[in-house]
């Protein structure tokens, strides 16, 4: 990762503590993926288009190597670690599409993993997780702390942390769905007037947005919440970091951080448009018209930016707009309750 200050074309992205992001880095992750990550398509519906009148193009993140975007930034993370410290291993945090990320990335990459989840994911991640070859340390969402029980980890055996939102090079991989998403749009013959995607600690978003900021400078990108979680909304108005009261109680287990990620809300509090919010229920419904009209199998929390669009959550009429569908790894109980809507 660079420390540059970078035009964005439409602000000036500033640095975070030595720590920013730059269209380079995007285009360089997109290069060390390539081959590796799954280039999904970006798909449009008449179902879709008739319910809002719009243009709606769908980036199924669901359909990528793990079940969701994940792979992407976790794949480049692990590459610019030094052979000699990727060794030791690698330690990440997540209720479950990280930890897939991670684990696969391990896998391909032949590097030992180890995952800290919540003993509350869902029974395929966690499943999942463990198929791909990753040790999972389960831990309690309420009363014990992830960071300490990874650092722990990290410090007993010299391993490196993946951190799931606040890293440079995770952020970086994330941010290949905007760049795919925008020339894939064009090659469609149409041009974005607003891209959503559903946000928890903010590394996709922030990765889409910067991406688009150079290659859609005119798009304005959304973050999409769970109501009672809107963390990242809150955080985008305050124009200072806010936390969520709670930890857990969202069935979009996905989207549940317990505040921005430091380096991505510098990138997004100059590039994002106005935050969404989107309830429990107005993703059970969303997931069920996934299966039902679009024949794809979504997550609550790979949802929620189809749920704002289903539910007129920003004006459409006669707009190109994009969405990604973050992720498909849902349990099968879960899907069912969706469906029996």
């Amino acid at each position: 990762m660079t420390d540059a200050v970078v035009p964005t074309g439409r602000d000036v992205l500033r640095d975070y503590s030595g720590k920013a992001v730059t269209f380079d880095d995007v285009e360089a992750a997109a290069r060390r993926i390539a081959g590796f990550a799954v280039k999904t398509p970006l798909l449009r519906h008449p179902a879709l288009d008739e319910r809002t009148g719009a243009t709606v193009l769908v980036k199924p993140e669901s359909l990528q190597r793990s079940g969701s975007f994940k792979f992407r930034g976790a794949f480049n993370c692990l590459t610019l670690i030094p052979e000699e410290q990727r060794s030791k291993g690698v330690v990440a945090c997540s209720s479950g599409n990280h930890a897939q990320g991670v684990a696969a990335s391990a896998g391909i990459l032949g590097v030992d993993a180890t995952i800290v989840m919540p003993a509350d994911a869902p029974r395929i991640k966690l499943e999942r997780t463990r198929a791909f070859g990753a040790k999972v340390v389960t831990y309690d969402r309420e009363t014990e702390d992830r960071d300490q029980i990874a650092a722990a980890l990290c410090a007993e055996t010299g391993a490196t942390f993946v951190h799931p939102f606040n890293d440079p090079a995770v952020i970086a991989g994330q941010g290949t769905v905007g760049l795919e998403m925008a020339a894939q749009a064009g090659d469609m013959g149409h041009g974005l007037d607003d891209v959503l995607a559903c946000t928890g600690g903010g590394g996709l978003s922030s990765g889409i947005a910067l991406a688009l900021a150079h290659t859609s400078p005119d798009t304005r990108f959304h973050t999409v919440e769970p109501a009672e979680f809107n963390d990242y909304k809150r955080s985008l108005e305050a124009g200072a970091l806010l936390s969520n009261t709670r930890k857990s109680g969202s069935i979009c287990d996905a989207l549940l951080s317990e505040t921005p990620g430091e380096i991505g809300f510098s990138i997004l509090r100059q590039l994002a448009a106005e935050g969404l919010t989107v309830t429990d229920e107005e993703v059970l419904d969303a997931v069920a018209f996934a299966f039902r009209e679009l024949k794809l199998v979504v997550e609550p929390g790979g949802a929620a930016a189809l749920a704002a669009v289903l539910k007129g959550k920003l004006p459409l009429q006669g707009k190109t707009v994009g969405l990604v569908l973050t992720g498909g790894n849902i349990d099968p109980d879960m899907l069912a309750r969706a469906l029996s809507r």
